[in-house]
């Protein structure tokens, strides 16, 4: 696992807004497979392993995870 750089603030409150008010996601981010994108609904921010993580919930019901440094943008959907 590479050194985890930390995210800019503004970013890091947004997505911890997003888990406050219950709002999905349009999440794009890098995992094991390659590009991801998909509507998420964060569940959580957490701190553990010198790093920062998102907690969510796929469309499909599944809990997943990510460390922040990993996404490559998101945007907030009210729909």
């Amino acid at each position: 696992m590479t050194v985890y750089q930390p995210i800019a603030c503004i970013l890091h409150e947004r997505l911890e807004f997003s888990v406050l008010r219950k709002m999905h996601l349009e999440l794009q981010y890098v995992d094991q497979t390659g590009d991801c994108q998909e509507r998420v609904l964060p569940l959580d921010v957490v701190t553990r392993e010198h790093a920062e993580w998102l907690i969510f919930k796929k469309e499909n019901g599944e809990v997943a995870e990510i460390r922040l440094d990993f996404i490559i943008a998101f945007n907030e959907n009210t729909v």
